[in-house]
């Protein structure tokens, strides 16, 4: 129906000019809903190129296949045309310019490629028309050119489009124009719009009438009273649209579209509203989620790790719920780091610092993942953890110092962990080493009042054991050789039990001589007693001379022993021997002297005499073995 209720006239004419061979080519056809307008301009030299002819009969074939105004439809035409070239045999590959009309009797739409051109007119004024797709027209445009200076330019057929391009094929495709009674519709190609300004073509379709043929005649005229030297193919199609459809069902279909469109928008309003609702909570929710991630970020900056994560489990509750995947896993890396210092900081407080120390190590592993904002702080309580652990080393090395009795060294490493804490103010380890120095203090003190303590007894016992020496020294000079074995011998034990083995052995060495000489004089108080003895046997035989000398014997033994009771005890024998010796001499004088005739020959010769002899005999007798005897106790 919307053929037959309205009137468009199409013609053309279509020349090869001063070439052998025409290579433009025209071509429409008119179904009952539909009508399609196609030209083309062949863009190869060779004569036998159909290049223009096969673009348009595969557009047209394309529009009578699915036949539609809509752009995709209008694209896809031009699509087909340019594979058909790009695929066609033969020895130089096929381009061509094309431009297609599309129209439903009420409306139109075009799209080209290349430099084919169409005017649409209206009232006698250009309504619409096509840009050429060159490099020509976009200087032209680029410098604000007359456009008639195109038909002259140089680039006005370096084409950036057209069909059998292949790759990079851009067609234009333009928007829906509807028509009105007496537009005009001009599609014509180089050899037109190269020797025809636009000028001219304009007073052409101005003054046209009803019939298609009349401007055409008019243009050829004009084209050919130009002579030009050399006139290439050229071709020019008119579209007079007299009468366009007007569609009986519009108004209804207007009230209806209204309808709908009241429909449309109350159900549009009432989505919009709740989508805006919708978004404007989401805009809420998700300005509050950066808040709180933004105060994450802030208080992990600021070592605030509690209200971190606080403000971190609220926002990436937020994110949950508005489902936003990158700040949900950024948060969730923030919260793992955020629980991972919050643990090492538990440990850290409560002075397990080695369990500290690997709780923040793998909390810098954390920090990798979240922008590394938390590297600062851990490595600030990782050294200050180093620290921590150095007093701690200084105070245990002291410790093993003082009990070893080094105090000097341990007071030097107490010291040392005392300076270390008070510069990273480590208030507890400062607090033990000073306690530790204090402990030191009391345990030198003692020490050294347990060593003068000591050195007193020491002193004392080494005194004593001198003065036991001395002692025994003194009697072992006086020759009591039995008291200085025994003061020799507490000396001994003395030196013994302060560990002195040198005074021990000199002691070891008196005590040896101090028994050799008391046997000696054990010996030589034998031999006195036996003198003493052989004394007083003597004396008992009456022999007081053999007696008198034994008793001298014994004497001088006892004086060598410095026994001076006992030589005093043998001077009072000598004393008493002495006088029984006088005794007899004075009664030998006495007798001597009652014979006062007689005669040492009458003595000797009388009986008297020989009794006198025998006594001296006697005498001399006794006196052979006390001489022997004294002999032998001399020896």
């Amino acid at each position: 129906m919307r053929r037959q209720n309205s009137t468009f006239k199409t013609g053309f004419i279509s020349e090869a000019g001063s070439e052998l061979k025409n290579h433009d080519y025209f071509a429409f056809v008119e179904l009952e809903d539909y009508a399609c307008y196609v030209i083309a301009d062949g863009l190869n030299d060779m004569p036998d190129a159909d290049s223009a002819r096969l673009a348009t009969q595969t557009i047209i074939l394309a529009f009578q296949a699915r036949p539609s105004m809509k752009k995709r439809a209008i694209r896809s035409y031009l699509e087909a045309a340019d594979r058909a070239l790009a695929k066609a045999d033969g020895r130089e590959r096929l381009k061509a310019s094309a431009t297609v009309v599309v129209t439903d009797y009420a409306r139109l739409r075009y799209g080209y490629a290349g430099n084919t051109r169409l005017r649409l007119y209206r009232d006698g004024h250009v309504a619409e028309e096509t840009r050429d797709m060159s490099l020509g027209s976009d200087l032209a445009r680029e410098r604000e050119l007359p456009g008639d200076t195109l038909s002259r330019h140089e680039e006005r057929n370096n084409l950036f489009s057209y069909l059998g391009q292949g790759a990079g094929f851009a067609p234009a495709v333009s928007k829906r124009i509807r028509l009105n009674n007496g537009d005009i519709a001009a599609l014509y190609t180089r050899g037109i719009w190269e020797n025809l300004d636009s000028g001219e073509l304009d007073d052409v379709f101005s003054e046209a009438k009803d019939d298609p043929k009349e401007c055409l005649d008019l243009a050829e005229d004009l084209l050919l009273s130009k002579q030009p030297s050399r006139l290439e193919n050229y071709t020019l199609a008119a579209v007079f649209a007299d009468k366009v459809f007007q569609d009986p069902n519009r108004k209804r279909r207007i009230r209806k579209a209204i309808a709908v469109s009241v429909t449309v928008l109350s159900v549009t309003l009432t989505v919009g509203l709740v989508a805006w609702m919708f978004m404007r909570q989401r805009r809420k929710q998700t300005e509050e989620m950066q808040r709180r991630y933004a105060n994450t970020i802030e208080y992990i900056q600021d070592a605030n790790f509690i209200r971190a994560g606080e403000e971190c489990e609220k926002a990436l509750g937020l994110a949950e719920k508005l489902k936003l995947k990158k700040p949900l896993k950024e948060l969730s890396d923030y919260q793992k780091l955020i629980e991972a210092v919050n643990t090492a900081e538990d440990s850290f407080g409560g002075g397990r610092y080695e369990e500290a120390q690997a709780a923040y190590v793998t909390a810098k592993e954390r920090s990798r993942y979240a922008d590394r904002l938390a590297d600062a702080y851990i490595d600030k309580r990782l050294e200050a953890i180093t620290d921590y652990l150095s007093v701690f080393d200084y105070i245990q090395l002291g410790d093993t110092l003082a009990a070893q009795g080094d105090f000097a060294r341990a007071e030097e490493k107490y010291l040392q962990a005392k300076s270390l804490a008070t510069r990273t103010y480590f208030e507890e380890g400062r607090k033990d080493a000073l306690d530790c120095l204090n402990a030191l203090y009391e345990s030198r003190q003692k020490a050294e009042e347990a060593d003068t303590k000591q050195a007193k007894e020491k002193a004392v016992n080494e005194t004593g054991a001198a003065q036991l020496a001395a002692e025994g020294d003194k009697a072992f000079a006086e020759g009591d050789y039995e008291s200085a074995g025994a003061y020799y011998a507490m000396a001994l034990e003395k030196y013994l039990d302060m560990g002195d083995e040198a005074h021990a052995d000199l002691i070891r060495t008196k005590i040896g001589s101090s028994g050799q000489k008391s046997e000696e004089n054990q010996e030589k108080e034998r031999q006195a007693a036996e003198y003493e003895q052989a004394a007083k046997t003597q004396e008992a035989l009456g022999n007081e001379m053999e007696a008198k000398k034994q008793y001298l014997f014994a004497k001088n033994a006892y004086r060598e022993l410095k026994m001076d009771d006992k030589a005093a005890e043998i001077d009072g024998r000598l004393a008493v021997l002495e006088l029984e010796i006088e005794r007899k001499k004075e009664d030998e004088e006495k007798n001597e002297t009652g014979d006062g005739g007689e005669t040492e020959e009458d003595g000797m010769n009388g009986p008297g005499g020989d009794g006198g002899r025998g006594v001296a005999g006697d005498t001399g007798g006794s006196e052979g073995p006390a001489a022997e005897t004294g002999g032998s106790h001399e020896v």
